[in-house]
């Protein structure tokens, strides 16, 4: 089936953080403070597809408190963190809001989202996910995790939609 029969489907996308919301570096100041990059591009993103019927939802193996304080700005209400086990998390979201897994993609970076993206309908890697996370992904994006590949994602997901035209008419006024 081509990306954008898969991408029509979903209502539901799970972003891992390190490497998909975050360009995969861990950060930290001399006293063990950790602090991540966020892009303003893909925070819009993922506001547009909420906007426009995708529910987004995080994934985390990894605990910290500048990405609850981003997912809380960006109202992602479906967020998981500590989660070293993702299919657990996964499996969590399917029964809460109803869906079947072919409903759902999963956009990641390393062989820890291999469980989960195996397990959806679209599964998508970043430019700069592990080799073996790309054999695995359905598609696999042009930009780098904290670099738009979360917008570029958001609008494929969009323009398979049909939504995207809609989407950006209103800055076009």
């Amino acid at each position: 089936m081509s990306t954008d029969k898969l991408a029509k489907k979903i209502k539901l996308i799970i972003f891992d953080v390190d490497g998909v919301l975050t360009d995969g570096g861990l950060y930290f100041t001399e006293d063990g403070t950790e602090f991540k990059r966020f892009n303003a591009l893909d925070g819009h993103g993922i506001k547009m597809l909420k906007d426009n019927g995708v529910e987004p939802a995080v994934i985390s193996a990894r605990t910290s408190n500048a990405v609850k304080h981003r997912m809380e700005n960006l109202g992602i209400v479906h967020f998981y963190q500590g989660q070293a086990d993702k299919v657990v998390a996964f499996n969590d979201l399917l029964q809460k809001l109803n869906l079947s897994a072919t409903e759902v993609a999963y956009v990641g970076d390393d062989v820890i989202d291999l469980p989960v993206m195996t397990k959806v309908g679209f599964a998508v890697a970043v430019a700069n996910a592990h080799d073996l996370v790309k054999q695995h992904a359905d598609l696999t994006t042009e930009k780098s995790g904290g670099n738009g590949a979360v917008r570029e994602i958001c609008d494929f997901i969009l323009k398979a939609q049909g939504n995207f035209d809609q989407a950006m008419a209103k800055y076009l006024q």
